[in-house]
């Protein structure tokens, strides 16, 4: 076990990653990353999300149940030509739920993560978000080294139930 007082700052994290909340993936089409996802692999249809500013048209598709459910987000530009190219590279981003975003952002920077402009924000499901750069650069040397990881402001329900898993799994193991 750590003693607090000799905890280095990393130890000292103000925050919680709670667990994936989605994958996203783009195609020029997504028309053949539907066929998978849904009708191969039964992932169940949760919404639609487009933005020309965001150059982005997606169907949203979700695996498992209740606050454990993780998003597949299924995306085509809707300009091919413009920028963000949500489909370079293929496997776009993930997501990790975050137990309190704003502490999470604040701890980071100050840690030296590289964040994409924009801050935090509302995303396409409605939570508030934020993006972890893939490329660090000399000001903020950390990234996510290549992969664009978005933090996920983790609703209530989120947060309770990983909070009842976690209590559930140290009070199976004391016993």
């Amino acid at each position: 076990m750590v003693d607090p007082s000799n905890a280095s700052p990393l130890q000292k994290r103000p925050f919680r990653v709670l667990g994936v909340q989605q994958i996203a993936i783009g195609a020029l089409d997504k028309s053949p990353l539907r066929a998978l996802w849904v009708d191969l692999l039964g992932l169940e249809p949760h919404g639609t999300f487009k933005s020309e500013r965001e150059n982005v048209d997606e169907d949203i598709v979700v695996a498992g149940r209740g606050p454990f459910a993780v998003e597949v987000d299924l995306m085509q530009p809707v300009n091919p030509e413009s920028k963000p190219k949500v489909h370079e590279p293929s496997l776009n981003h993930i997501g990790l739920w975050i137990d309190d975003l704003a502490a999470a952002v604040a701890w980071l920077e100050t840690n030296g993560v590289r964040f994409t402009p924009g801050g935090i924000r509302k995303g396409a499901a409605g939570f508030d978000v934020c993006f972890i750069h893939p490329k660090g650069d000399p000001a903020h040397p950390r990234s996510g080294e290549g992969v664009l990881i978005e933090l996920v402001q983790a609703p209530a329900a989120v947060i309770v139930a990983f909070d009842q898993l976690a209590s559930a799994s140290t009070h199976g193991a004391r016993s």
